[in-house]
């Protein structure tokens, strides 16, 4: 064995083949007994020959008597302790850092102490030096000092927990080489002065010149801003040429005026109430977003987006991520490409929320996934060490705020905000961690909050003490600046010219404000849609078509379809050459055939949507022996824009969120999620709420994303029928918004179409099928694909209108129970008009299709949805208005469950409703019907 046998890392195992051989040395292998019976020290691993300094459990003398083993065994004894003390401080250094800023002690670890492992500090001495050559210092005291330096400072790191040792072992080389602590200049020290000095004299300039205004101040982390820079400028060296960033409220308008350019004048107007003329209702100025172009220190310009955010503090962090994956992908030709380093994402996030809200775990469980991933996001938690009023013991099960990150193999790095260098050398640290492996990192910037929740609310009610100790505190600024004066950087007095410079500029910027005020005009959009929308070609050239579904039905040779699922792809094959129907999910993938080809991308992701919850899907074919994977629709020749599909984890609230982002920076994709079923989208519906339906009005923020929600009852309960229309018909207004419930794959095809072609960006939701997925009555001809488009409102053409006692208008899948239980009735003066599109309301379409039946027709609404929800709701107001005609409600009555739990009530309440509508009233025709 060589002379280094031994360290500090197998110390604790050779002791114990060691005194296995000192009971019994035939029980160990003769290479170890050749070794321990050896006469010569060094082949104890070079134990030293000094004598040793103290006792306890350390060694009398290291010199090895002749024939003696026992001061080699205490050696060994020494070295496992040694050993064991590294890496306690590696696993626990964090807990004895000095990390906030206000002074509390950390709690330290008792693995950190020598005791705890045997040995006292004087008996550390007795670790032979050779032990410890690979760490720095003569001595293991000498080491300890280092350990404490290194890992009990200002920045606490946790590594250890990572599964991917490559990860470990590079986090620890570049913490303990120092590689990220780089030193400033004079001139790099005075201009970090310079930049805190600008962002606590704008906190400082509205808290006095607009007393008690809400701005949420940064004050108690102003490094954030300073640590963004740092951020910024590693991305370009590594070669973004994008940073786009999620946060909440707290220093939002600090982050706009410094990071990402908002003129002074601009944020000083809106505290005049100077708004500008957009359209929409706006919001609050600390919700607001905005894209910059920052100028690095190299020379090379970099696009910065700051994404607007409403109060809902997380929620961000999902649509950032979404705003990333399309910002770095390339959707120009028919293979999609991606570039992880063109575009980094960087979410700032609360103490309190972090740990929190469901959402930031449901994001984090993006981060590695193929459909999701983005190379990476560096996360800086805010820490405030409060969240409004309560104290973190009150609102977390976990020592730290960042916790939860720990449970997706995420590296953490706590830092004290009143530390400038020690911020700056986290970021590097997180940077160059991202450049490596492209992950996660988060900081936790431990600082404070220097006046309450918001400016108007006073904090010493809740916390008395915190904020005793605050206000006596001086702030970062001061704290750097003073260091600053003591090491000869800046001279006397400097600290105070710089400080009144930066706020003289910004009394100057709210004098021009003043003198040049503006007012803002209210914007309205009109409920109808515009005459492009019902212009819009949809229609497609049967040709292709047929040649289209030739590809879609073919695979590579060899490939071995699934043979019940090969049989049920072979008669679909054979609809165009049968002159047979279509059915659902063959004019859905037709569809996005035909958007392929003509240059359009598409982007499906949801919950099992490769196969689709039905089993009615099937775009990725599976090889029945090999598993390999084929997507014919991926494949076609005339494409010129990529497909992807993927299915999503099982969360609706980050995978929405994230969907929502990419459809806003990628305008002309075609965008679409699908639940498993309609009602698990209220999971997302924070999302729905405050970005999807309101982001228009409030932030100008626009998109066409598609939510595809499974929709009908039949009988399977309260979960499974319901995807909650009335909520998206409360939601819409303003054409903020489509929600479609179609009844025929035609009408499916060219909403697809329409949606993906419309110039007018919207969300569409679309109430999609379950059972009429195989109906043998909801099918369609080629021909309404390749001649027809999609309409509004479909008349029934199957009754005359002289004929005519009333009119049922209706919505989805009821329309075909209410044509059966027409047919079972032998009615022929019942006409059945369906209402594909439920928002915009249809009223030009549906007076033309009303005008035949004349004024004194009975007109009657029927929904299988209880009274209190469905389209009723909407539809009847509406209706009223748009046609002066009343309109009588025919439907289950008001409930608190959507939907009987058992498929006999179902069935029994459907054929009620059904067989109700189609039995006009005995007396001849007229305008009013009694409300039912």
């Amino acid at each position: 064995m060589s002379r280094n046998v031994f360290d500090t890392y197998n110390a604790a195992y050779v002791q114990a083949v060691y005194e296995q051989y000192l009971q019994n040395p035939a029980s160990v292998d003769e290479t170890w007994r050749r070794l321990f019976a050896s006469d010569t020290s060094g082949l104890l691993g070079g134990f030293g020959t000094g004598p040793a300094v103290g006792g306890g459990n350390g060694a009398a003398a290291v010199t090895r008597p002749e024939g003696g083993t026992e001061p080699n065994l205490l050696q060994l004894r020494a070295a496992r302790a040694a050993g064991e003390l590294v890496d306690a401080y590696r696993l626990h250094g964090h807990r004895a850092a000095h990390l906030d800023p206000l002074g509390t002690p950390p709690p330290g670890h008792p693995m950190l102490e020598p005791e705890f492992h045997g040995i006292t500090l004087d008996g550390l001495s007795t670790v032979p030096s050779a032990l410890i050559d690979d760490l720095p210092g003569d001595t293991m005291t000498e080491v300890l000092t280092w350990l404490k330096d290194t890992y009990t400072g200002p920045i606490g790191y946790e590594y250890e927990h990572l599964e991917d040792p490559k990860q470990r072992e590079w986090l620890r080389e570049q913490i303990e080489s120092n590689a990220h602590r780089q030193p400033l200049s004079a001139d790099e020290k005075k201009r970090l002065l310079g930049r805190l000095t600008e962002v606590e004299a704008l906190e400082q300039f509205v808290h006095r010149a607009y007393l008690g205004a809400k701005r949420f101040s940064i004050e108690g982390t102003d490094m954030m801003v300073p640590m963004l820079d740092l951020a910024i400028e590693r991305a370009a060296v590594a070669g973004a040429r994008e940073v786009a960033i999620g946060m909440a409220h707290r220093g939002r308008l600090n982050v706009l005026a410094h990071v990402l350019g908002m003129p002074y004048s601009a944020l000083i107007a809106k505290f005049e109430g100077i708004h500008a003329q957009t359209a929409g209702t706006g919001d609050v100025k600390y919700h607001l977003g905005a894209e910059g172009t920052y100028a690095t220190r190299t020379g090379e310009p970099l696009t910065v987006m700051l994404a607007p955010n409403p109060s809902h503090l997380e929620f961000v962090h999902a649509v950032i991520e979404g705003v990333t994956r399309a910002k770095q992908s390339d959707r120009s030709t028919a293979t999609l490409t991606q570039d992880e380093n063109l575009v980094v994402p960087v979410i700032i996030h609360g103490d309190a929320a972090f740990s929190g809200q469901g959402v930031v775990p449901e994001t984090l469980n993006l981060s590695r996934l193929r459909g999701y991933r983005t190379g990476g996001t560096l996360h800086i938690i805010a820490n405030n060490q409060v969240g409004f009023t309560t104290n973190p013991s009150e609102a977390r099960s976990t020592d730290y705020a960042s916790d939860v990150a720990r449970g997706f193999d995420i590296p953490v790095f706590h830092v004290n905000a009143d530390d400038p260098e020690a911020c700056l050398a986290v970021i590097r640290l997180a940077m160059m961690f991202r450049e490596q492996f492209h992950d996660d990192a988060v900081i936790d910037l431990i600082g404070y909050r220097r006046f309450g929740h918001n400016e108007s609310d006073e904090p010493a009610y809740t916390q008395p003490v915190l904020y005793r100790r605050i206000a006596e505190h001086p702030t970062v600024r001061r704290i750097w600046g003073e260091r600053l004066a003591i090491e000869g950087v800046t001279g006397g007095g400097e600290l105070d010219a710089i400080w009144q410079q930066a706020y003289d500029h910004l009394v100057a910027e709210q004098a021009k404000v003043k003198n040049g005020e503006e007012s803002h005009v209210e914007h309205h959009e009109p409920e109808e849609e515009s005459a492009s929308a019902l212009q819009l070609d949809t229609h497609v050239d049967a040709d292709l078509l047929v040649d289209l579904d030739r590809q879609l039905h073919t695979w590579p040779d060899g490939f071995k379809v699934h043979p019940k699922l090969a049989r049920q792809l072979d008669r679909r094959s054979k609809v165009f050459g049968d002159d047979g129907n279509v059915d659902w999910a063959h004019a859905e993938v037709l569809a996005f055939a035909t958007l392929l080809a003509d240059g359009i991308p598409i982007r499906l992701t949801g919950q099992d949507t490769e196969r689709g919850t039905f089993s009615q899907r099937h775009l990725v074919l599976h090889d029945a022996e090999t598993d390999a994977r084929h997507t014919p629709v991926a494949s076609l020749k005339q494409a010129r824009a990529p497909f992807e599909v993927h299915n999503s984890p099982l969360s609706e609230l980050a995978v929405v969120g994230f969907e929502y982002g990419f459809s806003v920076v990628a305008p002309r994709a075609l965008v679409l999620w699908e639940a498993q079923f309609g009602d698990f989208v209220n999971g997302a519906q924070v999302i729905i709420d405050q970005f999807m339906t309101a982001g228009r009005a409030k932030w100008q923020q626009e998109s066409r994303m598609v939510m595809l929600l499974p929709h009908g009852h039949e009988g399977q309960g309260p979960e499974h029928s319901s995807a909650r229309p009335e909520r998206f018909l409360q939601l819409a207004a303003e054409k903020n918004i489509r929600v479609a419930n179609c009844t025929t794959p035609a009408q499916y095809f060219h909403l697809l179409r329409r949606q993906a072609l419309y110039q007018e960006r919207r969300p569409l939701i679309v109430m999609t099928p379950k059972s009429l997925l195989r109906h043998p009555r909801a099918t369609s001809s080629v021909a309404e694909l390749s001649e027809g488009r999609f309409q509004r409102v479909i008349s029934d053409d199957t009754v005359a209108p002289e004929k005519t006692r009333r009119v049922v208008l209706c919505t989805g899948k009821i329309y075909y129970d209410l044509l059966a239980a027409r047919e079972a009735a032998g009615t022929d003066d019942v006409a059945i008009v369906r209402m594909e599109l439920l928002y915009p309301f249809p009223a030009i379409d549906l007076a033309g299709v009303l005008e035949p039946y004349g004024e004194d027709v009975e007109c009657v609404w029927a929904q299988e949805e209880p009274q209190n929800m469905g389209a009723w709701f909407y539809v009847e107001p509406c209706f009223r208005e748009h046609t002066g005609r009343d309109l009588a409600y025919i439907g289950r009555p008001r409930r608190a469950s959507p939907a009987e739990g058992y498929a006999d009530v179902h069935e029994k309440e459907q054929k009620r409703v059904t067989g109700e509508a189609v039995r006009p009233a005995a007396k001849s025709r007229k305008k009013t019907a009694k409300r039912r």
